[in-house]
């Protein structure tokens, strides 16, 4: 019976495909009726039905965090690590004191062109009772970390960051081996930059970083050391953008990696060139970018050359180059989030090795809400230019695109879409009342009493006036819009005896007509004006040659609108910043010297 049922089943399947009754995928060749081969497409219902196929180009292709890596994180926890200190061998120039890695600023050692000092030591993870089994730096009886101060301008400061770089084979902590231990003393609250970082986690198309508090204690071996664990307040560690960082985010850590340091997308052609360049300095190309990454720097050369070069249409480079999500949503956070330097460093700029586009990473972000801080403390140090579009005008790949409306719209949707849906007040808030248990009762004990900028009512005021802060970030980039670009004052110059003044001129994105006052005075505070011209129309004057002495020129731009802007420039004495400002001498030959401010070390 069964086979005769089997045969059944095969003389039915034959009888079938004979009357062509068959289902077959994709065109084929098949009989039709006359007897003729005609081509069949596939019918709407086959075996692979459901299954959707999709392509993405390297045009389409857009930076995605790895949003893993931040399932474990606990905003509010604090890790207490143990750090022992000992003087190490000449070779690693770890053969200093800790008295002597303290001492100096990043600057100290520039001047003087020698490497950073460091220490040795061991670091060693625990909780506030002592250390804990199975944790980095157990049982450790040699070294396992080499350390020196971070950091630029917070170098200067009494209580130091620290880079703790563990040795290869000497373990990892939670996946890294650059441990940086940030203090952020400029900022009063002490959370602003893991709050930045925080925010981005939840933005799809921003990258971010790990972070955590660490309460950290330093035993101190070397000479002169009290030998003893001395407690040193609360740090915020901020993991390292490095090769490392790009392979754990999901990026391709063969790419191109720079750290900006000073750097506004001009060509800088005495500095950023090949390695092969008998020219090439090192130390002279990480003046701009630090380099972090691949060191074939000829796609990022190509770039610049791109950007540089006025008769390539900006929109044409653009797209070649960037990929404007990215762009856009980088630079709408840090305004919404007020931190304003940013226009020429603290942030990284990398390229996956075999696409031809760059992209920007957030870094260092204690500048966030500085103007909110400065209002509070009655201590404003920013320009109006600071905030909003014009912050980024002295850069010349940002002037150049938002010179185009479309650049101006797309950026202002991303700023809206940031401020609907992730910079929320509701948002910004409950992340600010999860840190301020964990973190105030640091800040006002030793040592971190000492150094802060708050008291605790004005910490208080800071913390509740955060969230609302976007809004007026918001406003303030709206109102940038509707502003004059700034601009630089041009150093003086003596021609048939005559002082030729000129500047660079203003930019307004509705065309409006822009005119110039102008005043020279022999002081900053302008109460003895030796010229003035209320509306110029041209961006230069000239006036008799002034004799042997410091003179001052302020310059403001105002459109027809009636909205005002400022210059570029500055003058800064001791006390005070004064806007607008450019100093400058006659000297006794009759020839003009710039005023150039130099900060003390």
């Amino acid at each position: 019976m069964k086979n005769n049922l089997q045969m059944f089943i095969i003389v039915g399947a034959l009888l079938l495909l004979l009357a062509g009754c068959v289902f077959l995928i994709g065109p084929v060749d098949s009989l039709s009726p006359d007897g003729s081969v005609s081509e069949t497409e596939a019918p709407e219902s086959s075996a692979a039905e459901g299954v959707e196929k999709v392509t993405q180009s390297v045009e389409d292709y857009h930076l995605r965090d790895n949003k893993s890596v931040y399932e474990d994180d606990d905003e509010d926890s604090v890790v207490t690590m143990y750090l022992t200190v000992r003087e190490g061998n000449s070779a690693e120039n770890t053969d200093h004191t800790w008295t002597e890695v303290n001492t100096y600023s990043k600057y100290w050692y520039e001047d003087n062109n020698i490497p950073q000092y460091a220490v040795e030591g061991i670091l060693q993870i625990g909780d506030e009772n002592g250390l804990i089994p199975g944790e980095l730096g157990y049982g450790e009886t040699v070294p396992n970390a080499i350390i020196k101060i971070r950091g630029q301008s917070s170098s200067r400061n009494e209580q130091k960051n620290y880079k703790i770089e563990l040795k290869e084979g000497k373990g990892e902590w939670r996946d890294q081996r650059t441990i940086n231990l940030n203090k952020h003393v400029s900022d009063g609250t002490r959370f602003t930059n893991k709050l930045a970082y925080d925010l981005m986690k939840d933005i799809p198309e921003m990258m971010s970083a790990r972070t955590q508090f660490v309460h950290l204690y330093v035993k101190d071996e070397t000479a002169g050391g009290s030998g003893v664990f001395e407690d040193y307040g609360l740090y915020t560690q901020v993991e390292q953008i490095n090769k490392k960082y790009l392979r754990t985010h999901g990026l391709d850590n063969n790419g191109q990696l720079y750290k900006i340091e000073f750097f506004e997308f001009y060509r800088y052609e005495d500095a950023i060139m090949l390695e092969t360049d008998p020219a090439y300095d090192l130390d002279t190309f990480e003046d701009y970018l630090e380099v972090k990454g691949d060191t074939d720097h000829s796609k990022l050369i190509s770039m610049l050359e791109d950007v540089n070069d006025y008769s390539i249409p900006i929109e044409d480079t653009v797209e070649k180059w960037f990929d404007t999500e990215n762009l856009f949503y980088w630079m709408g956070f840090h305004i919404l989030m007020g931190n304003v330097d940013t226009q020429s460093r603290n942030y990284f700029l990398y390229s996956p090795k075999n696409i031809d586009k760059f992209y920007m990473i957030s870094w260092d972000n204690d500048g966030s809400f500085k103007s909110l801080q400065d209002s509070i403390l009655g201590d404003q140090t920013y320009s109006g230019w600071s905030f909003g579009i014009s912050n980024y005008w002295g850069n010349v790949l940002y002037q150049r695109m938002f010179k185009n409306e479309e650049y101006r719209n797309l950026l202002t949707q991303t700023i809206q879409t940031l401020m609907t849906e992730y910079l929320t007040e509701d948002r910004i808030n409950e992340l600010i009342n999860t840190y301020t248990p964990t973190v105030k009762p640091f800040v006002y004990r030793m040592p971190d009493i000492v150094h802060e900028r708050f008291t605790e009512e004005e910490y208080d005021r800071m913390a509740s006036s955060i969230g609302a802060q976007i809004s007026v970030n918001y406003q303030n980039y709206m109102e940038s819009l509707e502003k004059p670009m700034p601009f630089y004052i041009n150093v003086p110059s003596v021609s048939d005896g005559k002082l030729f003044i000129s500047w660079e001129p203003s930019y307004d994105f509705d065309s409006e007509n822009i005119t110039y006052s102008v005043e020279i005075a022999s002081d900053y505070l302008f109460r003895n004006v030796l010229y003035s011209e209320p509306a110029l129309r041209v961006s230069q004057t000239e006036i008799d040659l002034l004799p042997e002495g410091q003179y001052f020129i302020r310059i403001y731009a105002k459109n027809e609108s009636g909205k005002i802007q400022e210059s570029f420039d500055h003058y800064r004495t001791d006390e005070e910043d004064i806007p607008s400002t450019k100093c400058f001498y006659v000297l006794a030959d009759g020839t003009i010297e710039e005023d150039v401010y130099v900060e003390d070390e």
